[in-house]
């Protein structure tokens, strides 16, 4: 009998190591060498492309130009800060001329600048962009693209209240200032608003290491290993607010309490915005300054065992969503 063929070689796609910089941009290192004879070969015009998921206008595609950097096989392409970059998810491929593009596998990330992110005073937009793998081993990035942004920071929950410390890029706050909660498809329900304090008065949350303690053991993984992102005292300390008059760059912080016990029982969500005053539109909050794409599988909180106005007892608790923006939600204990 003739010998077995020997089997065929399983093709390997290439990777894709990533830089972030500290003004937002991104470095790809695309390792064509890795690959094996099925990957795109360079012979042509090498790009990669970025892919909005669900999208299907040519805007909705964005071609980085691949050049040769450093080891024989690799390419760099890069993804400027000055580019912007509509929100969403957006796929990664590599394409060599003609060829059909190849789905990229996520290489080495280095997204350490990420982490202490601070916007520069003087911006007129803010983009956000973080690869990651996806569950099925892809590459994406996940982009924002805000302003004004109103930066989510320590969230602590205790005594039946949500205390928000933040910071507001992009707008000034005046002592109009107020945080909304704004039912999800609750037509007809009217939002509930707390005021911002003033830098100076007493705010309505914790400032002593026993609260600071309480709330970051309760911040954990929904696994058991506690991932807690680190804010740098320059991203979320007070900065004065001037007689009321904004300062449009300034990036004030702000510290804020929501009685969740204040929520009416009927909406089940509410969305978190601040409204910088009585004049402005309100700014979504959200915690998009790190490295972290989805938070909502991250971060879970304490839930708080509160009373409606209407004496409904329910239970609270805040919740970053798919997009990472701050909501509460609300449910009922199951009966004893």
């Amino acid at each position: 009998p003739a010998p077995p063929l020997p089997p065929a070689a399983v093709p390997v796609r290439p990777r894709a190591d990533c830089t972030a910089d500290t003004a937002g941009g991104l470095t790809f290192d695309v390792r064509l060498s890795e690959a094996g004879p099925a990957a795109p070969c360079a012979t042509g015009d090498p790009a990669m492309l970025l892919r909005l998921r669900g999208g299907e206008g040519p805007a909705d595609t964005v071609r980085l130009p691949l050049a040769p950097v450093g080891d024989e096989g690799t390419l760099r392409a890069v993804l400027p800060s000055i580019m912007s970059l509509p929100e969403g998810r957006w796929d990664a491929y590599v394409a060599d001329g003609d060829e059909e593009p190849v789905r990229l596998l996520p290489g080495v990330h280095d997204l350490r600048s990420l982490v202490d992110r601070v916007p520069r005073a003087g911006r007129t937009w803010l983009g956000v962009r973080i690869p990651y793998a996806t569950k099925y081993g892809n590459l994406t990035v996940r982009s924002w693209l805000r302003w004004p942004h109103a930066e989510a920071g320590q969230l602590y929950v205790l005594d039946g209240g949500l205390v928000v410390r933040g910071r507001l890029y992009g707008a000034g706050l005046s002592t109009t200032a107020r945080l909304e909660a704004h039912p999800r498809d609750a037509a007809g329900t009217p939002p509930v608003s707390v005021p911002v304090p003033c830098d100076g008065e007493e705010h309505a949350g914790p400032d002593d290491a026993r609260h600071s303690h309480q709330q970051h053991s309760r911040e954990r993984h929904v696994e058991g290993q506690h991932r807690q992102v680190p804010y740098s005292e320059r991203q979320f300390a007070p900065q004065g607010r001037g007689q009321g008059q904004p300062e449009p760059h300034a990036a004030p912080g702000f510290t804020v309490r929501l009685p969740l016990g204040a929520l009416p029982s009927g909406p089940v969500v509410w969305d978190l915005w601040l409204r910088p005053s009585a004049e402005e539109e309100p700014v979504r909050l959200a915690r998009i300054l790190d490295d972290v794409p989805d938070k909502k599988q991250i971060f879970g909180y304490p839930p708080q065992l509160v009373t409606a106005p209407d004496g409904t007892v329910r239970e609270v608790r805040p919740y970053y969503t798919l997009d990472n923006d701050l909501s509460v939600q609300a449910s009922w204990p199951e009966p004893v």
